[in-house]
């Protein structure tokens, strides 16, 4: 694999055998399923390689577009990540970035004016069971538990 192959985004939308144990730092993996009722928390998972905002969401907002369209907006707990900037240009588009002190590990995705989608953010220090167990517990359907207790629940721990 290239350098340039490991650094390409990559989203994955279920999270079969085979692609769960490929999953690693710097996927995503999203259910774009649409229902007439909202009944899990969560819409996917985000595994970033670091907590540098600035390497990681381009390549988040990058792969995100091709499956939602344009993203308008990122709303991120402010003491997660360094350096929060309140926009950035990605894919010749501006992005606003909202960012708030919630420290409820997700991220939220605005696409358009309504349409958002919730990520629990698995932390990149995640050993790569406890992230994909995380991961997979995200993009359940029916899931109802909360970011944070997926995090304990499956042994991924809190941010650092």
């Amino acid at each position: 694999m290239s350098a340039s192959d490991s650094d390409s985004p990559r989203v994955t939308r279920l999270l079969p055998d085979a692609v769960h144990q490929a999953v690693k730092p710097g996927t995503a993996v999203v259910r774009l399923e649409t229902t007439h009722e909202r009944q899990g928390v969560l819409d996917g998972a985000w595994w970033p390689r670091s907590r540098d905002i600035a390497a990681e969401l381009p390549v988040l907002i990058t792969a995100l577009t091709e499956y939602l369209g344009p993203i308008t907006r990122v709303g991120l707990d402010a003491g997660a990540w360094e350096e929060l900037p309140t926009r950035m240009v990605i894919d010749d588009r501006v992005v606003h970035i909202d960012s708030f002190p919630v420290g409820d590990d997700t991220v939220l995705v605005t696409r358009g004016d309504q349409d958002y989608f919730s990520l629990l953010v698995v932390p990149p220090h995640a050993a790569p069971d406890a992230a994909r167990a995380a991961m997979a517990e995200a993009v359940r359907a029916d899931n109802i538990t909360q970011a944070e207790q997926i995090l304990i629940h499956t042994g991924t721990g809190h941010r650092q």
